[in-house]
């Protein structure tokens, strides 16, 4: 008898047991499941909020780029305006700075034409000339020695009044101009006689000769 209770003991734990594993294998298996399946949320939760986070980037990107582009094509067509405005409002200032003279001092030169029958061409008398400036100091008396200052500084008046380079100028005469009594006259001519004139001097106390007037010469006599 004791025999049949031990025996109905055993059956029983195991049957229990048996039922036991079977719950928490279940459970465990249920767990499991669960785990995957948050897992597998949270991934494609997270692709999703990434994918338009990305987009919207982009998207944000191409807007800026598209309006900075827009706004440079607006400030390119304004500038462009405005110049032709410009170029059309002061046509006459342009021309002007174009054919202006190197020296502004010319804008005040009074051009009296020949008449033809003498030898010259036109007379030029510029109340802006300026003397060229002098090293020599006290009572001047004009000196018409070629290895002097005051010749030295004559051929750059000369010079000044022309427009010749003294290395490119072929000197004829130079001596006391006998109309005024005080000042010098000179003949000189470029190296290749193009271009001829006589020049008239004056000197300006401390401050040297000055052109008076320059004749554009058809020959030289």
């Amino acid at each position: 008898m004791n025999n049949d209770f031990q025996s109905s003991s055993r059956s029983t734990y195991r049957a229990k047991r048996k039922k036991t594993n079977i719950i928490l294998n279940s459970l465990i298996a249920i767990v499991l499941a669960l785990i995957l399946f948050v897992a597998y949320t949270i991934f494609l939760s997270g692709d999703d909020k990434a994918a338009p986070e990305k987009e919207e980037s982009k998207t944000t990107e191409n807007q800026s780029s598209e309006k900075v582009d827009k706004d440079t094509e607006k400030s390119d067509a304004a500038k462009e305006t405005e110049e032709e405005s410009d170029t059309e409002e002061n046509p006459v200032e342009e021309n002007e700075e174009a054919s202006a003279p190197e020296q502004e001092d010319d804008t005040q030169a009074i051009i009296t034409e020949g008449d033809g029958s003498s030898n010259v061409v036109r007379t030029i008398e510029n109340p802006a000339w300026k003397p060229v400036g002098t090293v020599q100091t006290g009572e001047h008396t004009p000196v018409y020695d070629s290895s002097s200052v005051d010749w030295q500084e004559m051929l750059k008046a000369i010079s000044y009044a022309t427009g010749l380079e003294e290395s490119n100028m072929t000197l004829y005469w130079l001596g006391r101009d006998k109309t005024t009594g005080t000042g010098s006259f000179s003949t000189v001519a470029s190296k290749d006689k193009q271009q001829k004139y006589n020049v008239y001097l004056e000197w300006v106390d401390g401050e040297g000769w000055r052109p008076t007037k320059v004749e554009e010469l058809a020959a030289i006599q």
